[in-house]
């Protein structure tokens, strides 16, 4: 085996390549049903680390965070679409709240319920957990690199994240039976849904690969992530808070979400988002190949506290429902929106109601945005209760 940055690379991007190559066939989709293709990304390396293939130490795997992450997120977020956002209106806006509120709100609670049962510094895995859960997997890496989770709390931060989503996902679906009688009892509103469905409308957007938009999304990640590691390095560190590592990926949201405010935002049909989760996943796989198998003791204890904080979330969620008379549908879109991201939200929310998955589609987005600065947030709640 070789140390070499370059043969380090390769077998990452093969692993990458190989894993999203099969998850777009037929084969993929079932394969990849249960346990989604970020998983693997990240499980192979680990798996390559722990038989010799890659080595369990590099300085490579720390540069490869440090540039490739902001890059990352300012791709990603240049489709942000707040406009849409903000015609959701206060109900559906009230119960995404709701949703994120149970998810913040939870992590302390379970941090302080389980901690005498987590590892050492488990909170920065459960910090890193709210943010997946309130955004998706790019702002969980984001505040994961910010605060500096270890990998041995990390690891089983992954597999719940893969594990609990999954089976609530299933439980959101199979509530849509029920959702008549529980909008009777609730005393709904149900022609919230028919005004939510005129504000919104599907976007499919056609993307048009062109070497000139490859060249000008190249050109902002890679600017955009210079620009944000050097500003971050001179920013201070809070005081009993996190350094440069967090200015960066909270400078690099930012600057994804204003250019998404700009002519930026139309690189979209360029095929942006396709390149900023193919750059996510490389990061990803860096980190996996730090990692061993041996870290994977935390999960038994790391799901029953996922589990219980589920719960919360449900709670407030449901609450939220009863003050402002939403639908089951609602809630559970906002619910999906938040703990299972872009890609589900929209299917949970149309098995529901078919108008409505531009809604989950667009609740997820505002997720996206504001997951890394709450899960920092919850992070630091979770760090004052250890």
């Amino acid at each position: 085996m070789t140390r070499h940055p370059v043969y380090i690379i390769i077998v990452l991007l093969l692993i990458e390549g190989a894993i999203l190559s099969l998850a777009d066939g037929a084969v993929g989709k079932k394969l990849f049903k249960f346990l989604p293709s970020m998983f693997w990304i990240y499980f192979l390396p680990m798996l390559a680390n722990t038989t010799g293939v890659l080595p369990a130490e590099s300085p490579l795997y720390s540069e490869i965070t440090r540039w490739v992450l902001p890059a990352a997120l300012i791709v990603l977020l240049l489709s942000a679409d707040i406009r849409g956002i903000l015609r959701l209106g206060p109900t559906a806006l009230g119960m995404m709240t709701a949703g994120v509120a149970g998810i913040v709100i939870g992590a302390p609670i379970v941090t302080l319920l389980y901690r005498a049962w987590l590892p050492p510094e488990a909170w920065k895995g459960i910090g890193a957990l709210s943010a997946s859960w309130i955004g998706g997997s790019a702002n969980m890496i984001a505040v994961r690199e910010a605060i500096g989770t270890p990998d041995n709390v990390f690891l089983p931060a992954v597999i719940v994240d893969t594990i609990i989503p999954y089976f609530w996902m299933g439980l959101l679906i199979a509530a849509s039976a029920y959702q008549s009688s529980f909008d009777r009892w609730n005393k709904s509103n149900l022609r919230l849904l028919d005004d939510l469905a005129r504000r919104t409308a599907a976007n499919h957007t056609k993307h048009k690969w062109t070497i000139s938009g490859v060249c000008l999304i190249a050109a902002l990640a890679i600017g955009g992530s210079f620009v944000t590691v050097r500003i971050g390095r001179f920013l201070p560190t809070v005081k009993n808070g996190f350094g440069a590592n967090a200015w960066v990926v909270i400078l690099a949201t930012l600057l994804g979400v204003i250019l998404s405010f700009t002519p930026a935002r139309k690189l979209e049909s360029r095929g942006s988002n396709s390149i900023g989760f193919a750059l996510l996943y490389f990061v990803l796989a860096s980190i996996g190949a730090k990692t061993n198998l041996s870290h994977i003791r935390a999960v038994p204890i790391l799901l029953a506290a996922g589990a219980t904080w589920i719960v919360i979330h449900a709670i407030f969620l449901l609450i939220a429902a009863r003050l402002l008379r939403a639908p089951l549908s609602l809630a559970a879109s906002a619910s999906q929106a938040g703990i299972g991201g872009p890609a589900s939200a929209p299917v949970v929310a149309g098995i529901y109601r078919p108008q409505l998955a531009p809604v989950g589609l667009l609740l997820a987005v505002l997720g996206n945005i504001l997951g890394t600065f709450l899960g920092l947030f919850a992070a630091r709640l979770c760090q004052w209760v250890w």
